[in-house]
């Protein structure tokens, strides 16, 4: 679905100088795959997703999507149409006053008929489980549920890969659960391929494949049992890791015998009551 090789991106800094963003970056992402993307502040992460959708550009190396390189002009609003990107903060994704005059609002600047786009919206708000609110005005709902509007509206365009960058930052708890467990079931039943970027790591532990990002450059990568049962080389780059996984490292390092694997709180019950 998406591939970069040797991606580059830098930007002028002060006084002439090149500040580099990403430097070699070689990843691909499936189709249907989730793919979940990790790394501390500053380590290039956002940088990265907006490359997989053309709002940036390499400086160097190459993005494809689909084959497509996400440098040539033409391909821009094709990408565009396969890969849908949901950012950070709802209330900056949200532009009508009415739930389903969001969601729609996609689809229309597509061109899409209007028969059509009805049918989208009613697909989209069943799909993240908001079409009991389709005549909500955005203000009224909570974080979480704002959220996944968003989800819909970048659905109701029939992306076949979605790009989320830090979906859960500003949502409490039960917001995050709610966000997370859609994202889950689109690539689980739908198929729709996910990168997911993320600072909690126990969203991470969802995906099917774990990438750390250090310094603009790849770390680590691997399932998320493999990833994070590497604690103290995560926490070498500022990351923490699942609460379930560090504690399983303090008991090793202390002489009880758990699984390397352990990376959520079940696993860890299991092998303690063994």
């Amino acid at each position: 679905m998406i591939k970069t090789i040797n991606l580059r991106h830098s930007y002028p800094g002060p006084g002439g100088t090149e500040v580099v963003a990403l430097e070699d970056i070689s990843l691909s992402v499936g189709a249907g795959e989730f793919v979940a993307i990790i790394g501390a502040n500053g380590s290039g992460k956002s940088t990265l997703a907006k490359h997989f959708n053309a709002l940036l550009t390499p400086t160097g190396g190459e993005c494809l999507v689909e084959g497509l390189s996400t440098a040539a002009p033409e391909n821009v609003w094709p990408i565009r149409q396969k890969v849908g990107m949901v950012f950070q903060n709802p209330d900056n994704q949200i532009v009508a006053a009415v739930v389903e005059e969001d969601v729609a609002f996609g689809p229309e600047n597509l061109g899409v008929a209007p028969p059509e786009i009805a049918a989208r919206v009613t697909e989209a708000l069943a799909l993240v489980g908001m079409e009991g609110y389709r005549h909500h005005g955005p203000h009224l709902l909570s974080g979480g549920q704002k959220q996944r509007v968003a989800i819909a509206g970048v659905l109701a365009m029939r992306p076949r890969c979605l790009v989320l960058d830090e979906p859960t930052a500003m949502l409490d708890p039960q917001g995050r659960d709610e966000v997370l467990a859609t994202v889950v079931r689109l690539n689980r039943t739908e198929g729709i391929a996910v990168v997911y970027i993320t600072h909690f790591m126990e969203e991470a532990v969802a995906a099917d494949r774990v990438v750390v990002i250090d310094a603009g450059k790849v770390a680590m990568t691997g399932r998320p049992a493999e990833v994070f049962s590497r604690v103290a080389e995560l926490k070498a780059l500022g990351l923490d890791a699942p609460l379930a996984a560090d504690v399983a490292a303090r008991l090793r390092a202390a002489g009880i015998a758990v699984p390397e694997a352990i990376i959520t709180d079940e696993e860890l019950a299991v092998a303690l009551c063994r």
